[in-house]
């Protein structure tokens, strides 16, 4: 990583005084502040920007010279909302999306946090400091589902210690945006806090209406990603939020939401966009901030805008605006040089104001870390004994409690509650002549709760699956063939997280996530995507009719999204906001 630059010494380089180290030649320099495309030199030393203009006086004996004749000089991308958890990790994302031109990552803490707590998360981002890009960080305020002890683990102390920190740069979504709508006292104190150090606080409003939206931006949220129409974007962008528009793996929605830019022509002046942290396999294949580009400029933004929205837009809302988000004098060197606006893929990645990464390919060194002497909860408290019981993967019912209420799934992430009348014996639902449902428990890691569900539409062959990769890091179970859960279950334990699908009696596949349970700790990219593939191909194979299985089992497990939820406190009604059938206790 090159050291910081003087203001002094990026004087001298300008004035001709003192050499660069790179001279960036005869390209047209992308200029998101004026909105010219100009053609212009670039000099770079040490890790800053220290002219642009017609003019070569920086260039000296030893300054390394990059021609860009008829190509065009970008800023690096920004990708403002992350989730460096996605099978991934954080440091085998940025060896992927640093060749793609995307040098700034605005990255989510919740899992690092949940498992880790403040100090580990603390150490584990001093360990990051060397990380190829600029490596961001947002932090919760809550988890993602409500669960025993949450507000002592999400304490006002212990997040604004990491508030304080230069690389986090503000508060995270609440997706239980309920809370900010009813003032929670703490959630509300931390976002002041927060916006007292002149940070952010990014927000999560998914079918929040534009009256209720008056409340959240009352509440001092300052971005919205959840919109998935035209008028739901233009909604927040009219409330004086940051309008960001997302294209992912689980919702593609480009097509409708650019409306408001190509149909209704706003200003785009507070308009961001976000991958929203797709599969790795949509990363493989289409890629990360450069995909945007390339789709919003397809759908008719011009080339200016995209990239506009892609940098200077994402850095003025960071409140980073003189540091990163365009090509200009003081300005880190995050450089792209680019061969055209069309497919807005880099020749040249230059980071820091070092050339990072050549024709897609990384260059630049890893970190190696230890993930494991970060985890300040232990992996699992309870023993395998106890995953034998087979009593854990049943769903408790009498047939005097009526018909059972069931998580109908819609979509890959969407469910409804339907009532059924299920064959009952024993005390428990039996699905054994009913291939079309399974049975779901999400057992505490500690071994103190389990929580159970029917599940419809999710598979018909699944005899057996667990998981620790889901909303709250507890061992999730699906499939209709209890002995099988339970060797899922055991065998998870013994990888210390990930996921397992058992069938006749074997284990049929499993992916080793030690990492939180929800990412492995490889740094090769290529390895989050063929366990991603591995597993979807699996659980198509056995009846799953959706398209994205690791968002499916990450919010089966929240309490935010509509329908029936499998959450720490039991099976809960998101609508009705009612726990229909309580956990209970092991």
């Amino acid at each position: 990583m090159k050291p910081n630059a003087a203001r002094r010494e990026l004087i001298e380089v300008a004035q001709g005084m003192r050499p660069a180290d790179l001279y960036i030649k005869g390209g047209t320099v992308i200029n998101v502040y004026s909105g010219e495309f100009l053609r212009m030199n670039v000099a770079i030393y040490k890790n800053r920007i220290a002219y642009v203009g017609e003019g070569e006086q920086s260039i000296g004996e030893n300054t390394r010279i990059l021609n860009a004749e008829g190509k065009y000089v970008s800023p690096g991308y920004i990708e403002p909302h992350a989730h460096p958890w996605v099978i991934y990790n954080p440091i085998s994302l940025m060896s992927k999306v640093v060749p793609l031109g995307t040098t700034t990552v605005v990255h989510d803490n919740l899992f690092f946090y949940l498992r880790m707590g403040p100090e580990g998360f603390g150490r584990m981002l001093d360990d990051l400091t060397d990380l190829i890009g600029n490596n961001l960080w947002l932090v919760r305020l809550v988890s993602q589902a409500e669960y025993p002890g949450e507000r002592d683990w999400y304490n006002e102390t212990d997040i604004r210690r990491l508030l304080d920190r230069k690389d986090v740069v503000g508060t995270a979504e609440v997706t239980r945006w309920p809370l900010l709508y009813k003032g929670d006292p703490m959630i509300l104190d931390t976002i002041d806090y927060a916006k007292s150090l002149g940070k952010i606080s990014d927000g999560h409003t998914a079918g929040c209406s534009y009256e209720k939206l008056n409340s959240i931006v009352d509440a001092g949220i300052s971005a919205c990603h959840e919109a998935i129409t035209a008028n739901e974007a233009l909604d927040r962008l009219r409330l004086g939020m940051w309008t960001t528009l997302r294209n992912s793996s689980l919702r593609p929605d480009f097509p409708e939401i650019i409306k408001m830019i190509t149909k209704q022509k706003v200003s785009t002046h507070r308009v961001l966009m976000t991958t929203d942290g797709p599969h790795p396999a949509f990363i493989e294949d289409e890629g990360c901030v450069d995909v945007l580009l390339r789709k919003a400029v397809e759908m008719g933004v011009s080339p200016m805008q995209a990239i506009q929205m892609a940098t200077i837009n994402a850095a003025v809302y960071l409140g980073m605006d003189e540091q990163i988000g365009g090509i200009s004098p003081s300005r880190l060197a995050d450089v792209l040089i680019l061969p055209d606006l069309v497919s807005f893929r880099p020749e040249t990645v230059i980071a820091g104001g070092e050339v990072v990464a050549e024709g897609g390919k990384l260059s630049a060194a890893l970190p190696q870390l230890d993930w494991h002497r970060y985890m300040e909860k232990n992996p699992f408290g309870i023993k395998k004994e106890r995953l034998q019981d087979l009593n854990l993967y049943r769903y408790p019912h009498y047939t005097a409690d009526g018909p059972v209420p069931v998580a109908s799934f819609r979509s890959t992430v969407i469910t409804r509650k339907k009532e059924m009348d299920l064959p009952i014996r024993s005390g428990c639902v039996d699905l054994s002549k009913d291939s079309g449902l399974m049975y779901a428990s999400l057992i505490e890691r500690g071994g103190q709760w389990v929580s159970h569900a029917i599940l419809e539409n999710f598979a018909t062959t699944l005899e057996g699956m667990a998981s620790t990769y889901n909303t709250t890091t507890q061992l999730l179970t699906i499939g209709n063939h209890p002995e099988a859960m339970s060797k899922a279950a055991m065998r998870v334990l013994e990888l210390g997280g990930g996921i397992v699908l058992v069938e006749g009696g074997e284990v049929v596949l499993e992916i080793p996530l030690p990492l939180t349970g929800m990412m492995t700790t490889s740094s090769d990219f290529g390895k989050a995507v063929e366990y991603q593939n591995a597993l979807l191909s699996a659980v198509q194979d056995r009846g799953y009719p959706f398209h994205d299985i690791l968002y499916t089992l990450l919010f089966l497990t929240c309490d935010f999204l509509p329908g029936l939820r499998l959450v720490p406190l039991g099976l809960y009604d998101v609508r009705a906001d009612e726990v229909l059938k309580p956990a209970r206790t092991m």
